[in-house]
């Protein structure tokens, strides 16, 4: 088959898929091209004139809304934008495959249109299906509204030549019929250019000064109560009434949580005098607020520089189904304790990349104090971990997944047509 011509698309550059075509553009495995908003167009011209624009029909952003039906309209004015943009470079580029995010990148409006497979990454159907803490329920109007984007993900899943999901536990969420439309295929990581830290303050195989203390970190995009924060600072909170001599470090950003509803419920139950779900749990936690270090959303190398420093880190994800910043924690080298399901268990195998544990607060206490006196297991799960999530997620791996999915789907399309697949 010859060289096949894929089209991103995402409002966000590089955001998803973006340095996987960079990398089957430089790798020489595709002709491939990252439509998207004119703003990040501009902003990433120097690293290609592959990266292309695409104009919305109109703000995707606005006050001037219905609430019920905002994020489905959002994504019809990315969708048109994006169909005239197609339109007009297939009239000179042929274009075999359309990656698309299915919200960020809406291809909902390509079906029939353009003369390509139409490949749809749904990160998950609604979060109706994701979950949330029962604790900090959603409001009845963002039950509705989810029901619009969940619709919207449902068709996609229908019309699609082929859907991308990140994990199983993402494609299990899907209704049973629609599965067999679905792939799973996680994003990949520029492991080599990772590059190893300098002078980490500490390491699972490192030396520490004389009287030092064990480091036991959480980091996550944000910290909320689907990644499991909540958990972290109630496991630290009995750790220091124990007794236990350690230091104690949270990475994320305390300003939003992007997969739950928590938030609302924080500044309600406080009447607006405390408006993070951080701040809300320091209260409720006074022992942990004492301890606990909160860097805040630092520079990258210095969040490399600092997580490099951690002994144990733990993540009591409660809901998600792709972190991105486990899977770099794991390649690291880091010594991870997760929750034994969902989607952290299909990265992490029981007692050899890490451990895997119940929802039980004293398997995980028990498990911390064992690890804090074991340094040799520390290091060897993280070796383990670093060897794992590389062979299995560097992008020189994970490439040539892509692009039998996306071959895949070609030949999906043309058998729905009766066309022969493109070679």
């Amino acid at each position: 088959m010859s060289k096949p011509v894929i089209v991103f698309v995402g409002a966000v550059y590089p955001g998803q898929f973006g340095h996987l075509c960079d990398y089957l553009r430089k790798t020489d495995q595709a002709q491939s091209f990252f439509l998207t908003t004119p703003g990040h167009m501009e902003r990433n011209r120097k690293r290609g004139n592959h990266i292309l624009g695409f104009q919305p029909d109109g703000p995707i952003i606005s006050d001037d809304r219905y609430y019920y039906s905002a994020k489905v309209e959002r994504s019809a004015r990315i969708g048109r934008g994006v169909l005239n943009a197609l339109t007009a470079m297939r009239k000179h580029t042929r274009i075999d495959a359309v990656v698309a995010h299915s919200l960020w990148g809406a291809p909902h409006f390509l079906y029939d249109e353009i003369d390509a497979a139409i490949i749809s990454y749904i990160e998950f159907p609604s979060f109706r299906a994701h979950g949330w803490d029962p604790a900090y329920p959603p409001d009845l109007a963002q039950r509705i509204t989810d029901r619009n984007t969940e619709m919207l993900n449902f068709h996609q899943a229908l019309n699609s030549d082929l859907v991308i999901c990140p994990s199983l536990h993402a494609k299990n969420m899907f209704p049973a019929p629609l599965r067999s439309r679905i792939e799973v295929q996680l994003e990949g990581f520029d492991f080599a250019a990772m590059a190893d830290p300098v002078n980490p303050v500490s390491g699972n195989g490192g030396k520490r000064g004389k009287g030092s203390k064990p480091v036991i970190g959480f980091a996550a995009r944000d910290l909320s109560s689907a990644k499991g924060f909540e958990t972290y600072v109630r496991l630290v909170d009995t750790l220091v009434e124990r007794g236990v001599d350690a230091q104690f470090v949270a990475f994320g950003g305390a300003e939003e949580a992007t997969y739950g509803y928590e938030q609302q419920a924080v500044k309600r139950q406080h009447g607006g005098k405390v408006t993070s779900f951080r701040d809300h749990l320091m209260l409720a936690y006074p022992r942990a607020a004492k301890v606990i270090e909160f860097p805040g959303k630092l520079p990258y190398h210095d969040f490399a520089n600092r997580i490099a420093g951690i002994d144990i880190f733990l993540y009591p994800l409660k809901f998600g189904v792709a972190n991105w910043g486990l899977v770099e924690i794991l390649g690291r080298g880091g010594c991870v304790l997760a929750p034994d399901r969902g989607y952290a268990a299909e990265l992490i195998q029981d007692d050899i990349n890490g451990r895997l544990l119940p929802d039980d607060n004293e398997a995980w206490i028990a498990e911390i104090n064992a690890l804090m006196d074991d340094p040799a297991r520390r290091y060897r799960y993280g070796q383990k971990a670093r060897s794992m999530a590389r062979a299995q997620y560097d992008l020189s791996v994970v490439a040539p997944r892509y692009m039998a999915l996306f071959r895949q789907a070609m030949s999906n399309r043309a058998a729905r047509i009766g066309r022969p697949a493109p070679g």
